[in-house]
């Protein structure tokens, strides 16, 4: 199975497309401007608007988007598009495409990670050969976890986000009654995506009886920044401890005993009110499974577009990945 370069990657969520273009395998990847999910009619359109002005036109398109993969398809979860492969490619005039769940495609990208791009949580632990994991909150709030069988990588995605959550602490217990359900549910993503940090802080304040002021995601975070000991870095606090017992459960859920990595546009941000031990005591709090999350390694991905890079190295070594490239390829 052969992606004929140059290659065009894209990272779409509810929000923006991301896209960078590369020249030849193993070529550093040209960042091109980002578009808004909503400005656009679809993916071919947005991608047109981000090649706008450059002289290369790419032969061959690898995607991911924040939707369930279907094959050739998806329907993203936090947006109008629905992506059709073909369809793309004829409007591109692309030899080749592939797509991928988005955090499908952050899982197959961990191998491709480089040590400056992470930060770890907590003192070091080594991990094993075990299963990978990736989670976390942008939009909405992915997991996927990735094996290696026959020397080959796969990944195995998840819709985790939309579990049923519950409250654990005397804290979630206070405020959890006041969390404005999404679509009559309680899920982690409800309360762990950039639309759910809002939620929580108005859930926060109702049960400590204070006013709710509408404040989106970003002035939250800017005011938690600025205020260490205002109400907003205690939610951010909140975040952050819903964050560890959410990747707690999804260590266990699929043994990953190699380690999680953290992704998502909003961890990066907000990493200066993250305390590590805090994080790692909600983490490890999986009674009766203590022993195996205590070994297990948590980082969060502080780099921009890595899954961009993550697909290139798909497209230059495809042997390298168990991907049924015959039932998932646009042509």
């Amino acid at each position: 199975m052969e992606f004929p370069f140059p290659l065009l990657v894209c990272d779409v969520g509810g929000t923006n497309a991301r896209f960078s273009l590369v020249e030849a395998p193993g070529a550093i990847p040209l960042s091109l401007p980002p578009q808004l999910t909503g400005g656009h009619a679809g993916l071919a359109e947005a991608a047109e608007a981000a090649l706008a002005g450059q002289p290369l036109r790419p032969r061959s398109l690898l995607v991911c988007a924040a939707g369930p993969n279907e094959g050739r398809r998806i329907k993203l979860t936090n947006a109008a598009w629905l992506i059709e492969g073909p369809q793309v490619a004829q409007a591109l005039g692309l030899e080749q495409g592939l797509m991928f769940n988005d955090f499908e495609a952050q899982a197959l990208s961990l191998p491709s990670l480089r040590e400056e791009w992470v930060v770890p949580i907590g003192a070091p632990r080594e991990g094993d050969d075990g299963p990978l994991l990736v989670n976390g909150p942008g939009t909405g709030l992915g997991t996927a976890a990735l094996i290696k069988a026959e020397e080959k990588w796969r990944a195995i995605a998840s819709e985790s986000g939309h579990l049923d959550f519950a409250p654990v602490t005397a804290e979630e217990r206070a405020f959890w009654p006041h969390v404005e359900p999404v679509l009559g549910r309680v899920t982690p993503e409800a309360l762990i995506s950039g639309p759910g940090l809002p939620r929580l802080h108005r859930a926060r304040l109702a049960a400590l009886g204070l006013a709710r002021p509408d404040l989106g995601g970003v002035e939250i975070v800017e005011r938690a920044l600025a205020v260490s000991t205002g109400q907003e870095a205690a939610t951010i606090r909140a975040f952050w401890r819903l964050v560890a017992r959410f990747a707690g459960d999804m260590a266990i859920t699929f043994l990953s005993t190699g380690g999680v990595t953290l992704a998502g546009g909003i961890l990066p941000r907000i990493l200066p009110l993250l305390d590590p031990d805090e994080f790692r005591a909600s983490f490890e709090r999986k009674a009766p499974y203590e022993w195996l999350v205590r070994r297990i390694p948590v980082r969060v991905l502080r780099a921009q577009d890595t899954v961009l890079a993550g697909m290139a190295d798909i497209a230059a070594r495809p042997q390298a990945y168990a991907i049924d490239y015959a039932a998932r390829r646009w042509l």
